[in-house]
């Protein structure tokens, strides 16, 4: 009995019935004025007429035929997902020219693509008219029946399958996009971004960009930690470039395990594609290795270049000349080679926000009457001060000249800690007030902020406080304290278990008691900070073993380890033992040239009688 047209749900044409191109469910539709469509939500498929005609029923159609299935219509395969991939494969590698590894792989990998194709097969099966009646018939660039009949009438599921593969008109590129990670909305509109490139040369361009931007999987956690870095040091408005790098960010945060997956090219790639989808439109040879070429020549080697462009992708898309402008703003921060030392550490130095922000740094500091030379230490040495508003700058400057630090004293101090421009200016106060608890007034507490500004950067509970309880452990009384801290202020901010206790048990393990060790520290306090290899152990061989004096004489003199050994101890040493002089080593190393020649050599005292 022939198949009427009245057995087929119709609905009249709506836009809310035609799906969207952008949409993944988004099919070609047959060559009939009929549309295939979903209801949202799932349910069976329906038949819709194309806007731009009347009704249906108002079209001259010819009768339907008899539509008379195989057997193979009827029955399903047994197992239709893994039919599907079966088929899938054999089209990836038969007609697209992918391997037999490349097509089972990428199938494997794209299961959300591959159910579209099986759930699409299985609505078309329950309307059977559709592959009959408007079935592409023999002639057509489409698959036909062998027989010569309507498609459905003599194929089994997994020729479907191919035909369905086929009417979505992307060469496979979806399914690729969605091996790689990228969900199948994203793959799908990226997809047809991509309609002028083969599949096989998208998957070696994305091998090659791999490739360049994550070099090593070892060094994935030092990307994450710049990226966060980048991110905590952005106190400026930015411009699109940056935004679209923070968006990238937030994505690879908001996964599992955060910015550390940043440098792991499976886990990151998608991302990266998802936030610049046109990142594969660009030309390996004719672009992407002339930058990389580039940042070889400005310094930057290895797997330096990756972690630039993964830290500001924004950078693919730039041409060489325009890189090359954009660095002339910071041609006075240093010569040349140190603008690829700026890239690896701050690669946003490119962007227009930076840079119209580092104008107004300079403008800034200016007007403090900072010389410049300090402003430019500072950016090299920490360039994230470039992301620094103005008005953070302003607040910590005023906070630094309460303390009488300012003109010159304030360029020494951001040139050997930039970080203390990032510094709230209540944390700052509490290092402040740590300080005259201590028994500093203000005066003393700015000098020693000139010389070690790490310390008011550094946080009191977790640092200061806790060096503190050190040395009162150790013996150093409160009265000797600010003693201590005044000569030696590196110990506020130096570790204790590396630093520390390595020193004071080396001077117990020669022979000094713990006692001797604590008034040693507490009359100079500099020699917890002395290397151990490269300073004590020398000088403690060459007064026991050359100079031949008893340790005692560095318990009454701890400033002997201060001395050059080359160029002050054992130039004196020589001198008064070829004269047979013995003395203190406070008389031997405690007076200048000019006084110790005149009183240990006799020159330009008067002749005798």
């Amino acid at each position: 009995m022939p198949i009427s047209l009245s057995t087929v749900s119709l609905e009249s044409s709506s836009a809310a019935a035609i799906p969207s191109k952008a949409s993944p469910c988004y099919q070609t539709p047959p060559p009939s004025n009929l549309f295939i469509t979903r209801r949202h939500g799932g349910g069976r498929a329906t038949l819709s007429a194309p806007k731009n005609h009347g009704p249906l029923r108002t079209q001259p159609r010819k009768p339907l035929r008899p539509v008379h299935l195989s057997s193979s219509h009827h029955t399903p395969p047994a197992d239709p997902e893994a039919a599907a991939k079966e088929a899938l494969s054999e089209y990836f590698h038969g007609e697209l020219g992918l391997s037999e590894e490349e097509s089972v792989s990428i199938v494997s990998m794209a299961p959300k693509f591959l159910a579209t194709l099986i759930d699409d097969v299985k609505e078309l099966d329950e309307l059977p008219q559709l592959w009959g009646e408007y079935g592409y018939q023999k002639g057509d660039d489409s698959i036909t029946a062998a027989d010569g009949g309507h498609f459905g009438a003599g194929y089994g599921f997994k020729e479907k399958v191919i035909y369905m593969a086929k009417q979505k008109g992307d060469g496979g590129k979806a399914a690729f996009l969605e091996s790689l990670g990228l969900s199948l909305p994203s793959a799908t509109y990226i997809a047809r971004l991509l309609s002028l490139e083969t599949l096989p040369s998208i998957i070696h361009k994305v091998k090659t960009m791999k490739e360049m931007l994550f070099p090593a999987r070892d060094g994935s956690h030092i990307v994450g930690k710049n990226a966060r870095r980048l991110m905590m040091s952005l106190l400026i408005p930015v411009d699109e470039d940056v935004q679209q790098t923070l968006s990238f960010f937030e994505k690879i945060e908001a996964k599992r395990g955060g910015l550390e997956i940043l440098g792991d090219g499976d886990a990151a790639f998608p991302y990266l594609v998802e936030s610049f989808p046109r990142l594969l439109l660009l030309s390996v040879d004719s672009h992407l290795k002339p930058m990389t070429q580039f940042l070889q020549r400005v310094g930057v080697h290895g797997r330096s270049s990756g972690y630039i462009l993964l830290l500001f992708p924004p950078i693919l898309f730039y041409d060489v000349k325009s890189v090359k402008n954009r660095l002339l703003v910071f041609d006075e921060v240093g010569p040349a080679e140190d603008m690829g030392k700026l890239l690896i550490r701050y690669p946003w130095v490119l962007s227009s926000s930076i840079q119209k922000n580092y104008k107004e740094i300079i403008s800034f500091f200016e007007m403090e009457r900072v010389p410049r030379v300090f402003i430019d230490h500072a950016i090299k040495s920490w360039p994230h001060v470039l992301g620094c508003s103005t008005g953070k700058l302003r607040s910590m400057t005023e906070c630094l000249g309460d303390l009488n630090v300012r003109g010159k004293m304030l360029g020494k101090v951001i040139a050997k800690s930039p970080q203390i421009l990032f510094q709230k200016p209540g944390e700052f106060h509490q290092v402040v007030s740590l300080f005259e608890e201590v028994g500093f007034n203000s005066e003393t507490t700015g000098k020693i902020l000139v010389r070690c500004p790490e310390i008011f950067a550094a946080s009191v509970e977790k640092t200061l406080k806790k060096k503190l309880n050190f040395l009162a452990s150790i013996g150093i009384s409160k009265d000797h304290l600010p003693r201590v801290i005044k000569k030696y202020p590196e110990v506020l901010v130096s570790n204790i278990e590396r630093t520390l206790l390595p020193r004071m048990n080396y001077l117990m393990e020669i022979g000094l008691s713990k006692r001797e060790v604590i008034s040693m520290l507490q009359r100079f306090s500099p020699l917890l900070g002395y290397s151990i290899e490269e300073v004590l152990r020398p000088k403690v061989e060459f007064l026991v073993n050359t100079m031949e004096k008893p340790l005692q004489e560095v318990v009454e003199y701890p400033r002997y380890f201060s001395y050059s050994l080359e160029k002050k101890i054992k130039p004196r040493h020589w001198v008064l033992k070829g004269r047979g002089i013995k003395c203190s080593l406070k008389d031997a190393l405690s007076k200048n040239n000019e006084e110790f020649a005149a009183e240990f050599m006799g020159v330009g005292s008067p002749p005798p009688p």
